[in-house]
């Protein structure tokens, strides 16, 4: 538990980048490609054997049961999912899609994990408790930006139907392109 309670925390200082998008865009663009880079060459070091100060020991504790003993992406798929969105949409919309996947996706996992005892068969694993979390989180996370309870509802009904597919770390990418597509076709409605 603790380890996923830390592992979720990493996960939402991804709401960071819409700030720092809104001062600069291109220093958030390359905050993250610089988070990704460093990521992919310590999580490259620990996966040779190399144990590297607080990096190697942090993401040892925040690791899940299968990504034990290989290469763990769900921090390269978070990054990439929030700088492909801050790079293709308006800075509203990415803002809106990046919270959905801070909060929304992280409400969803922690519900689930701990509390989901409903996981119907097409929900693949996933607890109907989870999806409704997911579901809520993005709703409010939306809604903080847009005001619009149509935009807020569509984007969580898209945040869900992208939660309830087994996609794996690639929800992290999927999640906020998705949303970002939905929030930005209803703004030109």
């Amino acid at each position: 538990m603790k380890a996923e309670l830390l592992r979720k925390g990493i996960h939402l200082t991804i709401a960071l980048i819409p700030f720092i998008a809104g001062i600069n865009r291109s220093h958030a663009a390359m905050l993250l490609m610089l988070g990704i880079f460093i990521y992919l060459w310590a999580e490259s070091m620990r996966y040779l054997g190399f144990t590297l100060p607080f990096i190697s020991s942090l993401t040892e504790k925040v690791l899940r049961r299968k990504e034990q003993g290989r290469f763990a992406m769900a921090p390269i798929t978070l990054g990439l999912g929030a700088l492909l969105t801050i790079l293709v949409f308006p800075p509203t919309a990415a803002a809106a899609a990046i919270y959905v996947l801070a909060f929304g996706d992280s409400a969803g996992t922690i519900t689930g994990k701990f509390w989901g005892r409903l996981r119907p068969a097409f929900l693949a694993g996933k607890s109907v408790e989870g999806s409704l979390a997911c579901f809520a989180a993005s709703f409010f996370a939306v809604h903080f930006v847009y005001l619009d309870w149509r935009i807020s509802m569509a984007a969580a009904f898209t945040a869900l139907l992208v939660d309830i597919f087994p996609l794996g770390d690639l929800d992290n990418i999927v999640m906020p392109l998705t949303v970002g597509i939905c929030v930005s076709v209803l703004i030109m409605v």
